[in-house]
């Protein structure tokens, strides 16, 4: 499983990559905010920063429109800005039209706020190179979004589909293992999350007998 770091925030991105843990980026509107970039030029030319500081990484720049011809638009001038741009589209009707449209068009598209395994497999057939699940918000409305990743992962084998199952809207370190498990191709999360599976108190046990050991060799 790949780990996506799910952040606008360069100095978070920087960090990532230099523990060699991630193979691409997701950001959208709420984390540019975060960032407090506003305009669409100071946008735009963000999403270029963060596309060449990654690399080939794949970004997952997200659209604001939520018709076709708007998202169409803003879809085409984001895949402009750097080849390994990804157009992050909307599960809405809308975002399936824009979807084919952009697969039509040699555009990879990421088909977000997916919360059941009908919306996975409609994304798949529109073209989308990745589903979205959010499993941290399902699980806030009492369901189970760890179920929900299996159901995605059972259909797409069973049917041979290619998209790729992008697990967002991880919430914590169990989310992730249980990710990998259940066969999500990519899980996507902020850094605190990513460095929380660092955490080990035998590691720290360990590492301090070594630190006290290491005093005698002197």
């Amino acid at each position: 499983m790949r780990f996506f770091i799910d952040t606008a925030n360069l100095a978070q991105i920087e960090e990532a990559l230099a523990m060699g843990v991630i193979d691409g980026v997701t950001t959208n509107p709420s984390l540019m905010a975060k960032e407090g970039i506003k305009g669409a030029k100071n946008v735009n030319n963000h999403y270029k920063t963060i596309a060449n500081l990654v690399g080939d990484r794949d970004v997952s720049a997200e659209v604001i429109a939520t018709d076709f011809e708007g998202m169409k638009s803003e879809g085409e001038m984001f895949a402009g800005l750097a080849d390994n741009i990804v157009v992050k589209v909307p599960m809405i009707k809308e975002g399936l039209k824009a979807i084919n449209y952009f697969k039509e068009n040699g555009i990879r598209t990421n088909c977000t706020l997916i919360f059941s395994a009908g919306q996975a497999l409609l994304a798949a057939n529109a073209g989308a190179n990745f589903v979205s699940p959010f499993i941290g918000r399902v699980d806030d409305i009492g369901w189970n979004g760890l179920n929900l990743i299996e159901d995605i992962f059972n259909i797409f084998q069973k049917q041979i589909i290619d998209t790729e199952i992008l697990a967002a809207s991880i919430r914590n370190p169990f989310h992730i293992i249980e990710c990998a498990k259940l066969g999500a191709d990519v899980a996507t999360c902020p850094l605190k999350s990513i460095e929380a599976l660092l955490n080990h108190p035998l590691t720290d046990k360990g590492l301090a007998q070594f630190m006290e050991d290491a005093k005698k060799l002197s």
